[in-house]
């Protein structure tokens, strides 16, 4: 993986980010449409550094990932810092972090939970789930919604648990690729309770897929109110992220949980439906 040029301007380096952003966030991008061009700005930086830390964990041609990541957090430290000539995402990260005050500690944990991924990745209980969807999602949730902007404490909890829904259904779908990166989500206690022995099309493995849709649709539930909690004009993309993903979960739903024999999607057009109907509320 080699990094983009750096030293560059805080304008070049927005630019470089955004064109990450446009050709990587699959779903998160169509909703930054939504926002003003400093909020589209700093969602965009945002997603290029989590990209960045998950292509590290997931990059196998790379020697040692986890000195590639040691060296990514060091470098965190310092653009936090305000040192920024190290990679092309930092200009315009520090400034999205200082422009829209979002808490540094989000940023290490995310590190956290991508570096527990270069081992293979078994989960005993929906705890142990719940902890590593809370750092590898979760601290999305929470930084954007910084971007979004909010006043009262409550959507803090709320953003949690949207990530904790969406993160739940990226696992549902990616079972399968996740089974073959040694990498199981899938809580044990879980795979117990429906006798389910390995990753295949039973009826104990749809009866276990269905009991982990139902378990984020709750998530989806139970953070619905954030919607009302964000700013106004920040309202309109995050409803837009929120039903591309729950429509990600209403499409697994459809398919019998068949995410084995296909990789589930939301189509490009019904996500620039979900845009346009956006722009109407």
């Amino acid at each position: 993986m080699t990094p983009a040029p750096s030293a560059l301007s805080v304008e070049q380096s927005y630019a470089w980010c955004e064109q990450i952003a446009r050709s990587r966030a699959k779903n998160f991008y169509y909703s930054f449409l939504l926002l003003s061009k400093p909020q589209r700005n700093a969602m965009c930086a945002i997603y290029a550094f989590m990209r960045y830390c998950d292509d590290l964990s997931d990059d196998e041609t790379l020697s040692d990932r986890a000195s590639e990541i040691r060296t990514w957090r060091a470098d965190l430290e310092k653009a936090l810092g305000g040192e920024t000539s190290m990679h092309a995402v930092w200009p315009a990260f520090h400034d999205a972090v200082v422009r829209y005050k979002i808490p540094h500690e989000y940023f290490f944990d995310m590190i956290e939970g991508v570096s527990s991924d270069l081992a293979p990745q078994t989960m005993e209980t929906f705890d142990d789930l719940y902890r590593y969807c809370y750092r590898v999602a979760s601290v999305v949730g929470l930084t954007i919604i910084h971007i979004f902007g909010f006043d009262d404490p409550q959507a803090l909890v709320l953003a949690e648990k949207c990530g904790i829904a969406f993160q739940l259904t990226n696992i549902i779908r990616d079972v399968k690729e996740d089974e073959g990166l040694g990498r199981r989500y899938l809580p044990a206690e879980d795979l117990r309770r429906f006798r389910v022995v390995s990753i295949e099309g039973s009826a104990e493995f749809r009866s276990l897929m269905e009991f982990e849709g139902q378990r984020a649709r709750a998530y989806y539930r139970e953070s619905a109110p954030l919607l009302g909690l964000i700013h106004k004009q920040s309202r309109r993309s995050l409803w837009a992220l929120i039903e591309i993903y729950s429509r990600l979960l209403k499409r697994i739903e459809a398919s019998g949980y068949d995410v084995l024999s296909q990789r589930v999607r939301v189509p490009t057009w019904e996500k620039i439906w979900i845009l346009v109907r956006a722009l109407g509320k």
